[in-house]
């Protein structure tokens, strides 16, 4: 891994020279490897900027502004532009086209703050080969499975120049090089999250209600996963919010609200991946929370698919 990154070091100062770059930043493991890749390569001519894209994790935002700037001590600017995502969301039900929506709008914001940065040039983001794999062929002929926000969901036209130092790794070889880079073993751990986000994992229509309920949802999965030492120890657990209502009974009444399905697989590089065979007693205590704590959840779900045949997130 310490020869791919002197390799990849000469590439981009080959690439890049004096220019300035701006990095899109997720607060994930492989958006966090390239904008320390290009700290230390380039310093001040680095702009790290994180977009509220409205389809975040509970205090998703926060934390990452906590790590960049407390931790990490590299500048970084935040941007919320909930609202203009979710009205670009607005109605859309087609996966395919939620991605391509957020793309096209996330190149947008990175052209625009570009233009107030004066002569950058390159954008950077963490595309890995999954990524690639799945979204366009690239070293040979291959199905195009789902387009990933940062590759087939890019605009055709772009006026910033792409920087993708990690675009033929596999997430267990960009966690190998956070650990050369010095990432803490607790963000190199981190499960990966989708670009789109949320997005993908409200089925259906994205409304701003209907992310608060996953929200919730999702939150506990994370809590009781943590609780039960599960959640370094699987690759992905998360909740999904289905567009579907089902008959319930809520103390002695009738009630007819959402369902939430639970994801949880284990994998080493994301291209195949094996449902986890969770505790029992943690699927209960999972299952009665959300639909006790979640106003609009009665009732809960488990999903046994592998990949292939099914891929990891839903959409």
């Amino acid at each position: 891994m310490k020869s791919f990154l002197e390799q990849t070091t000469r590439e981009l100062r080959k690439k890049i020279g004096s220019k300035r770059v701006l990095c899109a930043l997720s607060g994930g493991v492989d958006s966090t490897v390239v904008a320390l890749l290009l700290h230390r390569m380039i310093d001040h001519r680095l702009k790290c900027i994180l977009v509220n894209n409205g389809v975040l994790r509970k205090n998703e935002a926060s934390q990452v502004v906590s790590l960049f700037r407390q931790y990490f001590k590299i500048p970084l600017a935040y941007v919320d532009a909930e609202a203009q995502f979710l009205k670009k969301l607005r109605g859309i039900t087609d996966p395919e086209e939620k991605r391509k929506r957020i793309g096209k709008e996330f190149i947008t914001l990175f052209e625009k703050e570009a233009r107030k940065m004066g002569t950058v040039q390159y954008l950077a983001q963490g595309t890995l080969y999954p990524d690639v794999i799945e979204s366009v062929s690239f070293k040979g002929p291959s199905a195009t499975i789902k387009s990933h926000h940062n590759v087939g969901g890019l605009p055709k036209r772009m006026r910033l120049k792409l920087v993708e130092p990690l675009r033929e790794l596999f997430k267990d070889e960009v966690r190998r090089l956070g650990r050369v880079l010095g990432l803490p073993e607790e963000m190199i751990k981190r499960q990966p999250f989708p670009g789109p986000g949320l997005a993908i994992r409200v089925i259906g229509e994205v409304t701003r209600e209907r992310l608060a309920v996953l929200r919730d949802a999702d939150e506990i999965v994370v809590e009781e996963m943590k609780k039960g030492g599960l959640l370094d120890e699987v690759w992905q657990s998360f909740a999904v919010l289905l567009p579907v209502k089902t008959v319930g009974v809520m103390g002695d009444e009738r009630s007819y609200e959402n369902v939430v399905a639970l994801r949880a697989v284990g994998s080493q590089d994301g291209m195949t991946a094996d449902w986890v065979r969770l505790p029992y007693e943690m699927l209960e205590v999972i299952s009665n929370r959300i639909i006790n704590e979640v106003k609009g959840v009665n009732r809960v779900v488990y999903d046994i698919s592998s990949k292939p045949p099914s891929t990891i997130e839903w959409e």
